[in-house]
């Protein structure tokens, strides 16, 4: 048994002299006294700058482009566009089917509110297109009876 314990020590003494100084079980006197922290790890705060604080973000440059399209109950569609301040472009006429298609494009809610006004439309052009047809229908009857 003695040389049981003699082979225990002897590794218990390799495992203390090969282990890393922080790895030493602390000595009986500092058990009692908290540990504290290393002061020359901890940063220093810096003092702040005067003036403006300086922003962490991330800068990204933006472009402003201002899309504004108009249209009317007929179903007249216009654009205007600015870049920045400068009107790059003002009054184009521009087709209900493209204004529909870039609707879609853009956003369901921007396409619902615009097809509803193009339906709108739609329908005011088939009550206008119907008065003409009964127009036209009158027209034709009374052309028939000059005729005869």
């Amino acid at each position: 048994m003695s040389d049981t314990l003699t082979e225990v020590q002897a590794v218990e003494e390799t495992v203390v002299e090969t282990a890393a100084p922080e790895a030493e079980a602390p000595k009986p006197a500092e058990a009692a006294k908290p540990a504290e922290a290393p002061k020359a790890e901890a940063p220093k705060p810096e003092k702040p700058k005067a003036g403006r604080p300086k922003s962490t973000a991330k800068k990204t440059r933006t472009v402003e482009l201002t899309l504004t399209v108009t249209g009317t109950a007929e179903g007249e569609w216009q654009a205007d566009l600015v870049h920045g301040t400068q009107r790059v472009v003002s009054g184009l006429v521009i087709p209900a089917i493209a204004v529909a298609k870039a609707a879609k494009e853009l956003h369901v809610d921007i396409a619902e509110g615009i097809e509803s006004v193009l339906e709108a439309a739609r329908d005011q052009h088939r009550t206008r297109m119907e008065e003409l047809e009964a127009e036209l229908a009158r027209v034709k009857a009374q052309l028939a009876e000059l005729s005869e």
